[in-house]
């Protein structure tokens, strides 16, 4: 194996974007890096993902979810329905063992939630980047990152231990919690450590669970249960009483017996094919960009486990900045809209890290104050359906809108549904293809190109609104004219206004 699959080559250090070597340099092979050097690539941007492991994916992964808004993002990107036949979905949650959150409610054409392993999401995006040309070279790892006014030099280590460099004009650190990006260019990573000694094991069982995803608390223990599709369940485990180092051997009566106190019984796990320990944290990189170097996925943020929101943020993190940096990089935006994925990211994984945490909290309460705080806010949940609809949006991800500028319509900012478009398409189809989409009542003849997709409402809608690659509104207006928006979309795209 040589290690170096795609588009690489050598790479000339005074031109980072030259047709010898890539524009961007993505660290990290997992679902965020996937789908960002997919977009990068699809959008004509050279791109090299480095992953010190060899080729092939890995299935010891901790996400099963997929949740609403990132099934919509895959939708944009043709992945959805693929991934939909092998996964099993799930349209309700359950939270401390009383409060069902419905997803059926959900306004998404994806009403539900999706359980299969991270490794099938990982397939489907690996492939998609390779068909659309981007590069990558496993075993191979970053041993250096600097940066200057023109680009970033990536120092490595390939197969063989051989050492090299190479340049692009921007990196990025998809690389997980130990970062050697983030290392690299001196940011924290503050945060503490939430459950030690969690516990890990992929096994068979006797008795099928009655419910596709089975989690529940009890005293001291937890307990969850997925299946990957293959006849073995992934189990995560944790006794607060249980508090040992990653490295303590684990066997499978240790994970029986947790199960069994936190779910009432173990289903007759046996033929265990893996057995590991981690912890949980929580942390978050106080800037998501330092210069030419941004962060990702759990490289930018980890949290617990709870909610099935880490891969989901990551992959969302990955949606907004890879038509961002695809824009400059070909020259049709100015830098300066590369600082908006701080504004707009950051703020969200700091939501994540709340949410996730204070559900892992409750879950886990003992004291009878914090036992009297969960069943309060459970009662309210359940009485008030605002609240419970809020939580709904939070853990799916639809919840979420970006800041807007003050004056800017309502909706700039907002997440657009998969609305219905004349001639029977639909708005995630016309996203395909990294463009933004102008949804207008009237007509609109104002170029760009294959950046724009122009549709108009399948009902008699007059609001014009101008979607960007993400899926989130970028400007929106009540009845406006060819000059009006011509003006606003030159404005996002470049280029001059339509006459």
């Amino acid at each position: 194996m040589n290690g170096t699959t795609g588009n690489t080559g050598p790479v000339g250090p005074t031109s980072p974007t030259s047709s010898a070597g890539p524009a961007v340099i993505v660290v990290g092979s997992g679902p965020t890096g996937l789908l960002l050097a997919g977009d990068l690539a699809a959008a004509g941007v050279r791109v090299t993902v480095l992953e010190k492991r060899p080729r092939g994916i890995s299935n010891l992964s901790r996400a099963f979810v997929l949740h609403a808004r990132t099934l919509e993002q895959l939708d944009a990107r043709g992945l959805a329905d693929d991934l939909e036949a092998v996964g099993q979905p799930l349209d309700r949650l359950r939270l401390f063992g009383r409060l069902t959150v419905d997803l059926a409610a959900l306004p998404s054409r994806f009403n539900h939630l999706l359980v299969l392993p991270q490794y099938e999401v990982e397939k489907a995006l690996e492939r998609r980047a390779l068909e659309v040309g981007a590069g990558f070279r496993y075993e191979t790892e970053l041993t250096g990152l600097t940066q200057d006014a023109d680009g970033v030099t990536a120092e490595v280590r390939g197969p063989g231990g051989r050492a090299e460099t190479l340049r692009a004009a921007y990196a990025v650190g998809a690389d997980g919690m130990r970062s050697a990006v983030r290392d690299a260019i001196g940011l924290p990573f503050p945060g503490r450590s939430v459950i030690r000694s969690v516990v890990l094991a992929d096994v068979r069982l006797a008795e099928k669970p009655p419910t596709l995803l089975t989690v529940n608390a009890v005293g001291d223990a937890f307990a969850f249960l997925a299946p990957f599709g293959d006849g073995y369940y992934r189990v995560i485990g944790w006794h607060r009483g249980r508090d040992v180092p990653d490295s303590e051997p684990l066997d499978l009566a240790e994970v029986k017996e947790i199960t069994r106190l936190a779910l009432g019984r173990d289903y007759g796990m046996h033929d265990a094919r893996w057995l590991s320990r981690f912890h949980s944290d929580e942390r978050q990189a106080p800037a998501y960009r330092s210069g030419r170097v941004f962060l990702a996925g759990d490289a930018a943020h980890v949290h617990t486990p709870a909610g099935g929101q880490g891969m989901n943020t990551g992959l969302q993190d990955a949606a907004n900045l890879s038509w961002k940096l695809a824009a400059v990089v070909t020259g049709h935006a100015d830098p300066g809209l590369l600082d908006s994925y701080q504004a707009e990211r950051h703020p969200v994984g700091r939501a994540v890290l709340r949410s996730s945490g204070g559900i892992v909290r409750l879950a886990m309460a003992k004291r009878p104050w914090t036992l009297a705080a969960r069943a309060a806010l459970t009662a309210f949940l359940d009485a008030v359906g605002p609240a419970r609809r809020k939580v709904a949006g939070q853990v799916t991800g639809i919840g979420y809108r970006y800041p807007a500028p003050r004056g800017a319509h309502r909706l700039t900012g907002t997440r657009v549904p998969d609305v219905a478009l004349a001639g029977g398409g639909r708005l995630h189809q016309a996203l395909r293809g990294g463009r933004f989409v102008l949804i207008t009542p009237e007509p609109y003849e104002g170029g760009h190109g294959d950046r724009l997709a122009v549709a108009r409402w399948a009902g008699d809608r007059r609001t014009a609104v101008l979607v960007r690659p993400d899926g989130y509104v970028a400007w929106a207006a009540e009845s406006a004219g060819p000059a009006e928006t011509g003006a606003a979309v030159a404005a996002c795209l470049g280029g001059r206004p339509a006459a």
